[in-house]
């Protein structure tokens, strides 16, 4: 992929912040998502684009390196140089590979956790294997399959072994050779006095070998541009930003190292019901006052059905029920959650003649002050 200036492929200025960078690539990458445009090829094209784009300047350093005018703005970050010699197919100072990787895997024991993998090794004979980075895709659910689980499809942008060489790199019918400067350390050390220094190798821009007749297909970074669909299994009780785990569908490890990992994270549409409070649910049940000043039988709304509640004469507005045992599963096999019904007092804006009436009658028999509470330190004091 022709590499673009990525803040216009965002639509973000150059001295954005990283929120914004994210919040431009999340839009556009909802906008251009292949499951919203399934028969649009232009489409996928563009959601490569804009997925290509942020991960240049998505991530600090090579943003960093990208804004110096460094080593990704003249090709792909991910391993595309052209020809000559290179770690992952570029040529020596190419952008194979990114040399702000290189450097932070030579030198930072290389990268680990989410998004990383294990380090490059400075041996000599090659480079060690070295892990898949991470990926993170988002999905959105409704509330009802949140409760009681779904399986969702799933486009998520990534990488795959090249099919033309078959991870290598190289040209089909040749091999990388050993980096004849570094003899495969994939470093060079040079003397200051006391202290040798050492720096990536030159040549080979640390990888420890070169590729002498790059592949045409991938120009040697031994990957291609894909983007591979999933079936994912939400389980039942997941909350908003739940994240699901998918091993080994990350990005192709390197050097035959493993795969990475794939993290989904859920979204989940509100309810016009229920509102989620922790492992529970709760409900806003309106009384009118009649139903609050004598009780009453009223039909509730359960997660799979209906049931019937006993309203306590004189129950006060906010009141909550619980009905045990009757909200959504918790992740982990642990049971289920409450649903908490909240009475509220449904007091009508207009009467009728009738009912202006009826309250009159009503005022003039109830007795006592409401507020009387509110002064009572005031008789004390005096």
């Amino acid at each position: 992929m022709a590499t673009q200036d990525p803040y216009k492929t965002l639509g973000v200025d150059k001295k954005a912040s990283a929120d914004e960078i994210k919040k431009a690539y999340r839009k556009l990458a909802r906008q251009y998502h292949p499951d919203r445009n399934p028969d649009d090829p232009k489409a996928e094209e563009k959601f490569k684009e804009v997925q290509h784009a942020y991960d240049i300047v998505g991530d600090p350093d090579k943003r960093k390196e990208y804004d110096r005018g460094g080593l990704f703005g003249a090709s792909n970050p991910f391993g595309g140089g052209g020809g000559g010699g290179g770690g992952f197919g570029g040529a020596a100072g190419g952008a194979a590979g990114g040399f702000a990787d290189i450097l932070s895997d030579l030198f930072g024991a290389g990268r680990s956790g989410p998004g990383g993998g294990g380090g490059r090794g400075g041996a000599a004979g090659g480079v060690r294997a070295e892990r898949g980075r991470d990926l993170e895709a988002e999905v959105s659910v409704t509330f009802e399959q949140a409760v009681d689980g779904a399986q969702v499809q799933l486009s998520v942008p990534t990488y795959s072994r090249c099919n033309t060489c078959g991870g290598t790199g190289a040209k089909p019918g040749t091999s990388p050779k050993v980096c004849p400067k570094c003899q495969g350390r994939g470093v060079e050390s040079q003397g200051q006095g006391l202290f040798s220094i050492s720096q990536p190798c030159s040549r080979c821009g640390g990888a420890g070998t070169v590729i002498e007749q790059p592949c045409p297909t991938c120009t040697g970074s031994g990957r291609t541009r894909t983007v591979k669909k999933y079936r994912v299994n939400i389980p039942a009780g997941v909350k908003e930003g739940s994240r699901v785990r998918l091993a080994g569908k990350g990005e192709p490890g390197r050097q035959g190292g493993p795969p990475g990992d794939l993290y989904v994270v859920v979204h989940v549409d509100d309810s016009p019901v229920f509102a989620r409070k922790g492992d529970n649910v709760e409900v806003e049940v309106p009384l009118s006052v009649v139903e609050a000043l004598n009780g009453a039988e009223v039909e509730v709304p359960t997660l799979h059905g209906r049931k019937k509640l006993r309203v306590p004469a004189g129950t006060k507005h906010g009141t909550v029920q619980r009905l045990r045992g009757e909200g959504p599963p918790k992740l982990g096999g642990k049971g289920q959650g409450d649903i908490h019904y909240r009475f509220v007092i449904d007091v009508p804006k207009e009467l009728t003649k009738e009912q202006r009436k009826a309250v009159d009658a009503l005022s003039k028999v109830m007795n006592g002050d409401p507020r009387a509470s509110l002064f009572a330190h005031e008789k004390k004091a005096s």
